[in-house]
């Protein structure tokens, strides 16, 4: 490696945005919604870890990245103020449909008595969590290149609809 890819790596974000690297989406922020998906799981387990998804927060990714110390915050934040404005709203609009995923199933894990459906619920929503992050991880790693609306999957839909009709 040369001495100026050894600096470019050893400095700031904002010295590799300054030297002309190219910004990229960093999938760090989806690290949030993969504890959800962690605590989710581990409920069905472990009972006292409902108070743990309980508080668990959703965070926008530039609120993410704004807060951060991740020495890629800047070009994650510089990659999306580049995006397309729909394809941005797209990718934000998932990230809310990811966040009421959660809510809704920490809501029906913390009812009382318990549903007998528990084991199912989890199932579902983990899945349908699973997926959703590995579109949003698809389109994090196409730098916010191709439209994350087209990943939609309709029976993975029709689940999550079924999920929260109960």
């Amino acid at each position: 490696m040369s001495v100026i890819a050894t600096d470019m790596l050893a400095g700031t974000a904002a010295d590799r945005l300054d030297a002309g690297v190219h910004p990229r989406l960093s999938t760090d922020f989806l690290n949030r919604y993969s504890e959800a998906l962690m605590l989710i799981e581990m409920v069905a387990m472990d009972e006292t870890i409902l108070s743990d998804l309980q508080t668990w927060q959703a965070v926008g990714y530039r609120e993410h990245f704004a807060t951060s110390a991740l020495r890629c915050a800047a070009s994650a934040l510089a990659a999306y103020d580049d995006l397309n404005p729909n394809r941005a709203r797209a990718f934000d609009e998932a990230c809310h449909a990811m966040t009421r995923l959660v809510r809704t199933v920490t809501a029906l894990l913390a009812e009382t008595p318990p549903s007998p459906e528990l084991p199912e619920i989890v199932e579902v929503a983990g899945e349908a969590l699973r997926r959703q992050i590995a579109r949003a991880t698809q389109f994090i790693n196409a730098n916010g290149t191709i439209d994350i609306g087209k990943f939609e999957d309709t029976a993975l839909q029709a689940q999550i609809d079924a999920l929260l009709a109960r």
